[in-house]
């Protein structure tokens, strides 16, 4: 099973990042020279997604701009949002634009280097709806924990708090479109809230254990840290 689209939200004005990265949208901020969002295409590129749809916002002809110039053969398609429809609307508006049954979400403000083909293997596998990608974490508050049973089945969504150690949405999903599409949903929602933590038990979802490289840039200290381990990764 091979993935071939993916969707990007980079509709995110970066509220917390303004400090250090003035009327930019969050995703174009500047990591090494080069914007945080050419990390996450570079990486995706290798794991075999060959079309992004990029779901925009905040100066989305900066970041249209930036995409056509740098990837001019690369297929991309462009959603804007006129006002912010949350994670979910968001997804809702860009997944008109994807082909395949199932389309690989991915967030503008966050790398997971998620191995595309397990990922995929595992979604086929258990005839998911959706399939989490999920990083073990420790000594952390920042992100709510997942919970699963032994099979991946997810049982529960907890709280953000301090917890010694667990597994967190890494933001990375597969979904299915197909199954996405059957429901009738308002314009603006979120994804996470509205639907993952809502319909989870009543649908096959899913969550996958990923080890590999997590950065989240939506704090200053974060975008700090992408800087000195980008170039390493």
């Amino acid at each position: 099973m091979e993935i071939k689209e993916a969707i990007i939200l980079a509709g995110g004005l970066g509220t917390r990042l303004q400090s250090v990265l003035p009327g930019l949208p969050k995703c174009m901020a500047p990591v090494n020279g080069r914007p945080f969002l050419s990390y996450i295409i570079s990486y995706y590129r290798q794991q075999g997604i060959e079309k992004f749809i990029f779901s925009l916002g905040y100066k989305h002809e900066v970041i249209s701009a930036w995409i056509k110039q740098e990837y001019p053969a690369m297929p991309a398609d462009f959603v804007v949002e006129n006002e912010p429809l949350g994670t979910g609307g968001a997804i809702q508006l860009a997944v008109e634009k994807a082909k395949g049954k199932d389309v690989l979400i991915l967030n503008g403000d966050t790398l997971f280097k998620v191995n595309l083909e397990a990922l995929a293997l595992f979604h086929k596998r258990n005839a998911s709806a959706c399939t989490l990608s999920l990083k073990p974490m420790q000594n952390f508050e920042r992100y709510g924990v997942v919970e699963t049973e032994e099979d991946g089945h997810i049982k529960s969504f907890k709280e953000k708090q301090q917890y010694a150690a667990g597994l967190i949405n890494g933001g990375v999903y597969l979904l299915n479109t197909g199954r996405f599409r059957q429901q009738k949903r308002p314009a603006k929602f979120s994804f996470e809230k509205d639907y993952l933590e809502v319909f989870f038990s009543a649908m096959p979802m899913y969550g996958c254990v990923q080890e590999g490289y997590f950065i989240d840039i939506g704090i200053p200290e974060d975008f700090e840290r992408a800087q000195a381990e980008l170039e390493k990764h």
